[in-house]
């Protein structure tokens, strides 16, 4: 079973504000804690026997445990590795990912920070991604980090995800815009025509 890839859901929200709170209450930091489970899903996406021993429903959760502590004790914080080993515990290690997502938006959120992935057709241009970043800014009130991304589905165009948000300003999608508007159009211009021709 692969590990869970998601937008953070109810559950991972609670499971991530835990965590946060669980950090600062420890005197550690949410950023670092961040950070440990980021490196965490990145191995574990290069790595397909480390994926399966997150997320595969065979290994018994004793098992587990005891590699979790082997491969991560005295290279995490004691804060990641219990956090870890408690997901394990309670059979939700396979959907660290969107909990992992769901920390990002708190840790964001406390130091008025928002990640914005932005997707175009082309490659942009710094000076382009630098404008956008500008108008982002003012318009969240946050420093805003942007992620540039190709999308060679796009006719052109720019489509923006913030958090669980995503903002369409794509060609493809204002042809589409469009379309809806006529198919509209043509159904009232049709209603009309049959009143006129059967006002009964």
């Amino acid at each position: 079973m692969p590990l869970i890839e998601s937008q953070p859901d109810a559950l991972a929200k609670v499971y991530a504000r835990s965590l946060f709170e669980a950090a600062e209450q420890s005197g550690a930091s949410p950023e670092t804690i961040l950070g440990e489970l980021e490196d965490i899903l990145e191995i574990a996406r290069a790595d397909h026997r480390f994926s399966e021993l997150l997320a595969s429903r065979l290994i018994d959760a004793d098992k587990r445990d005891a590699a979790l502590e082997r491969i991560f004790s005295g290279k995490v914080s004691p804060v990641t590795l219990n956090f870890i080993r408690l997901l394990n515990r309670k059979g939700r290690l396979g959907h660290i990912a969107p909990i992992t997502g769901a920390l990002d938006k708190l840790v964001q959120d406390r130091f008025g920070r928002v990640e914005v992935d932005v997707f175009t057709a082309a490659p942009v241009g710094q000076s382009e991604l630098d404008g956008i970043r500008k108008r982002l800014t003012e318009t969240l009130g946050k420093d805003v980090v942007i992620h540039p991304y190709t999308d060679s589905s796009m006719l052109g165009g720019i489509k923006l995800r913030i958090g669980d948000q995503l903002i369409d300003a794509s060609v493809r999608a204002e042809l589409r815009r469009m379309r809806d508007s006529l198919l509209n159009q043509a159904g009232s211009i049709r209603s009309r025509s049959a009143q006129i021709i059967d006002p009964n």
